[in-house]
């Protein structure tokens, strides 16, 4: 074997551009397989082969590629893909985005190594989602039920409070008491200080017993934060599909992950797509979000909260549209709710979840809960309507009628989505919007009463 390693050790690296590197004449690698580059001075990095174009190797080198001298450093390819260690020890641990420990505690000692770079699950294998995950947020589980198996993402703008929205599901969330349920943050391109803010939160509040924390921040390597949700996910499935957990997954920031691949694509000197993002970025996130689901047979389930923030709040831009053509659904934080001091302002009118009635009802939810997600909606909606009428005409020229609606829909601001960091079961949030449309004519709500 050692002489095997040493006729494959590459001295032909020719070109260095960004963190990927350009060896030439190498024989016998394969896509995704890992490589280690060795420097002068003894320092030993990690890469990955990108693209093979006939002799020609693209590597990633994982560290950066600060430091190597391209006439003195050699590439050993090792004839295995990417991996992560698994175990049931890695709940309460905080790790960086290739799965090392960052917390001071001791090691751990893995059951066995998967491959990071899962296939989305085969449809015909798929369970139909089935029942609701309560977020404790009554934005979203009274009127955008987050079902097990879903992928449900989260779309912000700059400077909204997305991560302590991110924090506060993964602190809150839960499922039936009877069941394994587990919860995995993956963070990427945060700062220290933020950093700091999910490991203390998740360490004062006692989440971090059921939750693991693969945390990368802006000042790590880019390529880590290409592996961040892949490990994540990896660790995900193992607990899900080998060992019975409901698994809710959250990966923020989705936009400094697209930024990354872009930063890779203009390093491999690609054609780029829209708005210079490269062509298959939407198959790239496909690969990820689609591992998300429950299997037949199976006892656990994947369920995907992905947050990203959308530049300029453009919600037609690249990263949340691809978003939304492969989820099924979306939640909308809102600048103007959040300049009122309204938290989480979450603007219920664009949300969406395509699988909220498979997981509302009775024996689930509770019953006549699709009926007072409508009434809330519709009331709602005419608030905002009579909200738009007094700017041109003034209160002075509102019906009576008009004036409660436009009252209500300050109130369901106000206590209905603006909550704050209180927890909420779902009997308490669909006990309170069932309080809020008795102030609407009974004429108006007559379906509450069912």
């Amino acid at each position: 074997m050692a002489l095997d390693l040493i006729k494959r050790q590459y001295r032909t690296l020719q070109t260095i551009s960004g963190p990927l590197i350009f060896v030439d004449r190498m024989k016998g690698g394969s896509l995704g397989e890992m490589c280690v580059v060795d420097l002068p001075e003894g320092e030993r990095r990690t890469g990955q082969v990108l693209q093979l174009m006939g002799e020609r190797a693209v590597i990633q080198v994982l560290e950066g590629t600060s430091g190597i001298d391209s006439e003195a450093s050699s590439v050993l390819p090792t004839g295995e893909t990417a991996k992560v260690g698994v175990s049931m020890d890695l709940f309460g641990r905080v790790l960086n985005g290739f799965g090392e420990p960052i917390d001071g505690l001791p090691p751990i000692v893995p059951d066995e190594y998967k491959e990071i770079n899962g296939l989305p699950m085969n449809p015909a294998a798929r369970e139909k989602p089935d029942f609701f995950v309560q977020t404790g947020i009554s934005a979203i589980d009274g009127l955008n039920t987050l079902v097990r198996g879903q992928k449900l993402p989260i779309f912000s703008g700059a400077g909204l409070p997305a991560k302590e929205l991110a924090l506060q599901i993964v602190r809150q969330a839960r499922v039936a008491e009877a069941e394994e349920f587990a919860v995995i943050l993956g963070a990427m391109g945060i700062t220290s200080r933020e950093s700091f803010f999910f490991r203390r939160s998740l360490e004062e509040t006692g989440a971090l017993e059921r939750t693991i924390a693969f945390i990368n921040q802006v000042n790590d390597p880019t390529i880590e934060r290409l592996f961040t949700p892949r490990i994540a996910l990896t660790v995900a499935e193992y607990l899900a599909f080998e060992r019975g957990f409901h698994v809710m997954v959250v990966l923020t920031d989705m936009t400094s992950y697209c930024e990354s691949l872009r930063e890779i694509g203009s390093a491999r000197e690609e054609i780029p797509g829209r708005r210079s993002y490269p062509g298959y970025m939407y198959t790239d996130l496909a690969t990820l979000y689609e591992r998300a689901g429950r299997l037949k047979g199976g006892k656990g389930s994947v369920t995907l909260m992905p947050i990203l923030t959308m530049p300029d709040d453009d919600i037609t831009h690249p990263i949340p549209d691809l978003t939304g053509y492969i989820t099924e659904g979306q939640i909308v934080l809102s600048r103007a709710l959040h300049r009122k001091g309204i938290y989480p302002p979450i603007d219920v009118l664009p949300c969406l979840s395509r699988l909220m009635n498979l997981g509302i009802g009775a024996g689930k939810t509770r019953d006549g809960h699709r009926t007072i997600a409508d009434q809330l909606y519709s009331a709602y909606a005419r608030g905002i309507d009579v909200r738009r009428l007094v700017t041109i005409v003034g209160e002075e020229g509102l019906s009576d009628l008009d004036r409660r609606y436009l009252a209500f829909s300050d109130e369901f601001e106000r206590r209905f989505v603006g909550q704050g960091r209180e927890d909420r079961s779902i009997d308490e949030t669909l006990d309170l919007g069932i309080e809020l449309l008795n102030t609407v004519p009974e004429r108006e709500a007559v379906a509450r009463r069912r």
